[in-house]
């Protein structure tokens, strides 16, 4: 193969390659254009889940504050009840005192 023959069967594999990288990007380019149209929904998409977002939060929050009010509610109701048997057990206990004395005043 002569120098010149080299030369042009380089140069036409440079310029085959050239025009496939080109023809590639051409493809490339075309297949992931992004239309006006498809950005204003991905707009409007980032903007209803920002909105879900904070929604969500406002929801977390009140579930967070409710279930400490719910928590204080129940310890104190718990406290209640907690007296509430205490006082029971003493009212037991002196109305067996009592039945116990009658019976003792009954029978002397």
């Amino acid at each position: 193969m002569e120098r010149t023959q080299f030369i042009m069967a380089t140069a036409i594999i440079l310029f085959v390659a050239f025009c496939m990288g080109w023809f590639a990007y051409w493809l490339i380019h075309r297949f992931t254009q992004v239309s006006k149209s498809d950005i204003g929904e991905l707009d409007r998409m980032a903007q209803e889940l920002h909105e879900a977002e904070e929604t969500r939060d406002q929801a977390i929050t009140y579930l967070q504050q409710r279930e400490a009010e719910l928590t204080t509610q129940l310890s104190q109701t718990e406290a209640e009840l907690s007296a509430t048997m205490e006082g029971l057990r003493e009212a037991r206990h002196e109305a067996e005192e009592l039945r116990a004395y009658i019976e003792r005043t009954n029978q002397g």
